[in-house]
């Protein structure tokens, strides 16, 4: 088995930073908004036993690049197809959360003839009366959206979305400040952007047309988006699972990594 590290990909005419971990059939893993691959340390060090698992920064955060915009989620998609292209991989399981979950989607409904097994985890397909934001959320966006977006009232957004992810109290004690400080210290341009094309995303009419077998996976205490989002993803995949993890933060699969890889893996061995 081995842990590889390569150098950036030159994809879509940015540089994309990989890892990938293990051998096998290959998982892409796909973060969220503001998130980078590190983010995954309990996904692969679980999957990497069983799968070529491969990790990558979105544009506009973490070690990629950070062009200016505008992004969309359609965008992001692309990027990771063109790091499949770059690999050599034709077909590959997908798992993505939040924002990652949409650029799943975007994956499976214009490549589907690359999308082996689908899991989304934590996501929305639209914003409207049903999917969406947590009410919390949604008035900091709120607050947000008369502002000057100027880098202070991006951050106050940023962490407020951090601080909203995790529920456990280690996790808080420990992770939070962390979280908080890479926010404090980062350029927010890549926020700005994928926060603009996270808000557009909206693909729940074109949801029957994915073809995969899909796992929607959510927490049932997500604070960041309502988990009945994940509801109506399931109800209109048409070859889909819905496992919903009782207690379950919106980085459910960082504090309740057991339970999320137990379920992803067994949807994926079944």
């Amino acid at each position: 088995m081995r842990d590889e590290v390569i150098p950036d990909a030159k994809v879509n005419g940015i540089n994309i930073n990989y890892n990938i971990f293990g051998e096998g059939e290959p998982l892409i893993l796909i973060i969220g908004l503001s998130s980078d691959q590190s983010n995954w340390r309990q996904t692969t060090e679980f999957f990497k036993k069983f799968y070529r698992t491969i990790t990558l920064d979105n544009r506009g955060w973490g070690k990629s690049d950070k062009p200016p915009g505008p992004y969309t989620i359609k965008t992001m998609a692309d990027d990771t197809l063109g790091l499949m292209n770059h690999l050599g991989i034709e077909k590959a399981h997908i798992l993505g959360v939040s924002m990652g979950g949409m650029i799943a989607q975007e994956l499976a409904l214009n490549y589907p003839e690359r999308v082996n097994k689908l899991i989304m985890g934590c996501t929305f397909a639209r914003i409207d009366e049903t999917s969406g934001f947590s009410p919390e959320i949604s008035k900091e966006l709120e607050v947000y959206g008369k502002s000057s977006r100027d880098k202070a009232s991006s951050q106050r957004l940023a962490i407020s979305i951090i601080d909203s992810s995790v529920n456990k109290g280690t996790s808080r004690m420990i992770l939070l400040p962390l979280m908080k400080f890479a926010i404090k210290s980062s350029p927010l341009n890549g926020f700005i952007e994928q926060l603009d094309a996270l808000l557009a995303h909206d693909v729940k009419d074109r949801l029957g047309r994915i073809i995969a077998s899909t796992l929607v996976i959510v927490g049932t205490d997500d604070r960041v988006i309502k988990p009945a989002s994940s509801d109506v993803i399931a109800s209109l995949v048409p070859k889909s699972k819905l496992v919903k993890l009782k207690g379950g933060s919106h980085a459910f699969s960082g504090e309740m990594s057991s339970e999320f890889n137990k379920a992803v893996f067994d949807f994926l061995r079944s």
